[in-house]
């Protein structure tokens, strides 16, 4: 008997069709997260593209329930949804919230630090592609320095670099959080699947190739996603109680620029005149990799001590 592969989906928990654009990150996020979350599955959805994909009721593309709410109030809606299902003792339902970046790092991030401050027992999944990107490619708090979005005045660009979400996320100490990447599915679904089995707030941030506002051609989406890793513009780790731990380490790693160029939202970095942004971007990717690599080392020190003092974490 052949091994199964991995990669398969035994189970499809969305309907075929999407009103997706194509190469869109979103729809290939969600069917594999929906594969392991299964039907015993309560999706809270603000404002963002997924909200649109999914489509209203009964056009659900999703085969479980779907809760529609506010930019803000995902988190808030969640604990409400959590809260009837553990009155009515379904425990076991799993409530996952899906979340742009705008509604995660901007418009709902008072209702994230509420959540998961209380400890509530929920699932947030944030798909990260740079902008309000349903609503026209406006700047959100997570375009990265450089980016061109339709909010910046004239020929401008971005100049500010983007929010950490995820050292804000550490800072409340959850149990799990983790980055993840569709480029590196077994990552992805062996993530999802220890997010999907912890207990209290824990949250997924997945870089999201989106070709109309990232400016790409679709069947280059998971390319390019794959270099954002290879150059450490995303890195992968997971955050266990603010532990920190690499999911994966380039062998070689990649200029920014390997990455950057096939991006249109980029293309005036290479202009002439423009050499010192790509250094720039490039000196905070190295800076931000070498505090990684000391949480990392920090966590494992740390391991050691406690070992030898007879404790366990």
């Amino acid at each position: 008997m052949k091994p199964v592969n991995e990669f398969l989906i035994q189970d499809e928990q969305v309907f075929s069709g999407a009103v997706s654009c194509r190469g869109c990150g979103w729809s290939l996020l969600a069917r594999h997260l929906s594969s392991i979350l299964g039907p015993n599955t309560v999706y809270v959805l603000p404002a963002s593209c997924f909200s649109i994909i999914t489509g209203p009721y009964p056009l659900n593309e999703l085969k479980a329930s779907v809760v529609h709410t506010l930019f803000a109030a995902a988190p808030a809606t969640a604990t409400g949804v959590r809260a009837a299902l553990d009155r009515q003792g379904k425990k076991d339902t799993t409530v996952c919230i899906m979340a742009g970046d705008g509604g995660t790092f901007d418009i709902g991030l008072q209702a994230l630090s509420g959540a998961a401050a209380r400890g509530e027992n929920i699932l947030y999944v944030v798909n990260d592609n740079g902008a309000y990107m349903n609503t026209g490619i406006q700047t959100s708090t997570a375009t990265p320095y450089g980016a061109v979005t339709t909010t910046n005045p004239g020929t401008g660009y971005k100049k500010s670099w983007p929010k950490d979400l995820m050292g804000i996320i550490a800072a409340h100490n959850l149990p799990y959080a983790a980055t993840c990447s569709l480029a590196f599915l077994e990552d992805f679904r062996a993530k999802v699947k220890r997010a999907r089995d912890t207990e209290g707030f824990r949250l997924l941030m997945v870089d999201g190739p989106c070709p109309p506002g990232h400016k790409i051609e679709p069947g280059d989406a998971i390319h390019v996603a794959r270099l954002a890793v290879e150059a450490r513009l995303f890195p992968l780790y997971e955050i266990e109680r603010q532990h920190y731990k690499l999911s994966y380490k380039p062998d070689a790693y990649l200029p920014v620029e390997e990455c950057l160029k096939y991006q249109g939202r980029f293309r005036h970095l290479f202009q002439e005149g423009n050499r010192q942004m790509l250094e720039d971007i490039q000196e905070h990717v190295d800076r931000h990799w070498r505090k990684l690599e000391a949480l990392e080392k920090l966590h494992m020190e740390e391991e050691v001590t406690d070992k030898k003092a007879g404790y366990f974490i």
